[in-house]
């Protein structure tokens, strides 16, 4: 996007005269002019070559930051290279701090464009408005999608469906506004910039006009691709002939990748829990003195291959949760029945009644407060993550009894017990914390395992701190 090129250029740019200022300052020999914007040229170039400068429906800072450094290091490399055949040997080693002083302006000028977008989008400029074919499951979910997050720049306007489908309690409250001969007709009428094409009763060769005629009117598509839930980004695209072979490589749970993500997460623990062992331990006597024993509360919770384990927390609220009762039963009835299932004996109406009564009368304490503000109540989970029961990231391992509910009533539920659950998840860093929707919580959950890296890793890990510091956590009950 032109936005992304003039912040890079701006960046370099300051880059180039920052570091100038800096080695004069210093007495050592300066940068040539033509170094600068060689360097500055095949970054710009790099990137725009690996498609890095179109738009992208997703702000993710995090995500940026990598392809930036590797364009730099990239054009770094081609520098130093040519230093060397020409043998300007000083010009070579310059060129080494020129690119870490160059990567970090870059990141910065990224920042500041993420910030401002995000803010812009909040307040509905640069927005693109967005019909969605297809009135289905699928096409509500989208449509929900993007009118829960106006950060994404697309503001659904409607459906084009011949014949809707009644989604009942899931439709996202958008008129449904022709048929596939109104394509023209809508696109003017209500000036649409992009279309999302879901599934729909439609004939595929009447998709394939659709999809061509927006193109004839400018217009961008998208597209949802059968079998969506064979997930992953390590794809490669093969052709026989025009017809295209998509191939997606499966993460397996099993393999020795997780093997090792599993023996780094025992090593970060057993650092965390000598460095915080002063914090823990004045945590714990805080909770015996205003709460008494017990210090910690353990719940059965279900991870790996469906093993329950018993979770541990610091103690946060009054009474004792087995006869207070679950202080968010009420939801999982509701999400039990909003998906057409009856729920089993074993979560009584009585309960939730009292239950519901339990949430409205707010046990937490004041220093349960504390400790739920900061997350601070979850430090005890290393010792789940010591015993190998527990991973640091992974999905959020669910209550054993509301399992047993959940695994018949959601779509896919008992797929995200694949991999160890985790002390924070895919999930709860995009919001999906608390009393939110559980199909949603658990299509992110298998996200995640179907597309796990090292690198989500980490980036799940430093958007938990941020979350944590802004405060943007909801803390499940005891």
């Amino acid at each position: 996007m032109a936005a992304e090129v003039v912040v890079d250029v701006v960046a370099l740019a300051l880059a180039a005269l920052t570091f100038e200022l800096i080695v004069r300052a210093a007495h050592a020999p300066s940068t040539a002019t033509w170094h600068a914007l060689a360097f500055s040229a095949l970054v710009v170039g790099i990137l725009g070559v690996r498609g890095l400068y179109r738009p992208r429906l997703q702000l993710q800072m995090l995500d940026s930051l990598p392809p930036l450094a590797v364009a730099a290091a990239a054009a770094a490399m081609v520098l130093i290279s040519a230093h060397v055949l020409l043998g300007d040997e000083p010009y070579a080693s310059w060129t080494v701090h020129y690119w870490l002083f160059a990567t970090a302006w870059l990141a910065a000028g990224r920042g500041v464009l993420h910030v401002a977008h995000l803010r812009a989008r909040s307040k509905g400029e640069g927005v693109r408005d967005t019909l969605i074919v297809g009135a289905g499951r699928m096409g509500n979910v989208v449509a929900r999608r993007l009118l829960e997050r106006p950060e994404l720049g697309l503001r659904p306007v409607g459906f084009l469906d011949k014949d809707p489908l009644d989604v009942g309690p899931a439709a996202a409250g958008l008129p449904v506004l022709g048929a596939s001969w109104d394509l023209d007709r809508i696109i003017a009428e209500h000036r649409v910039q992009h279309v999302i094409v879901t599934f729909s009763t439609a004939p595929h060769h009447v998709l394939l006009t659709l999809a061509r005629r927006c193109r004839e009117l400018g217009v961008s598509v998208s597209m949802v691709p059968r079998l969506f839930e064979i997930g992953g980004r390590r794809t490669t695209v093969e052709h026989l002939g025009g017809v295209p072979l998509v191939s997606v490589d499966p993460t397996d749970p099993k393999s020795w990748q997780f093997a090792v993500k599993y023996a780094i997460d025992r090593i970060v623990a057993t650092t965390v829990l000598l460095v915080t062992l002063p914090l823990l331990v004045v945590v714990a006597l805080s909770v015996k003195l205003t709460m008494g024993s017990p210090v910690l509360y353990r719940q059965t919770r279900v991870g790996r291959d469906g093993r329950r384990f018993e979770m541990l927390k610091f103690r946060t609220m009054k009474g004792d949760p087995v006869l207070e009762g679950e202080a968010d039963a009420g939801w999982a009835l509701e999400q039990i029945r909003s998906h057409g299932m009856t729920p089993l004996p074993q979560l009584q109406v009585g309960a939730v009644e009292e239950a519901l009564a339990a949430a409205a009368d707010d046990r937490r304490t004041r220093l349960g407060r504390i400790l739920r503000f900061f997350s601070l109540d979850e430090l005890p989970q290393i010792v789940n993550v010591l015993k190998g029961e527990m991973s640091l990231v992974g999905p959020r391992p669910e209550r054993a009894n509301y399992v047993q509910h959940f695994e018949g009533a959601v779509y896919r539920y008992g797929d995200r017990h694949r991999v160890k659950s985790g002390i924070t998840g895919w999930a709860q860093v995009n919001g999906l914390r608390g009393e939110t929707s559980l199909a949603d919580r658990v299509e992110w959950d298998n996200h995640y395992v179907e597309n796990w890296s090292a690198g989500l890793d980490l980036k799940i890990v430093l958007m938990t701190i941020w979350c944590v510091l802004r405060g943007e956590h909801e803390k499940e009950p005891e």
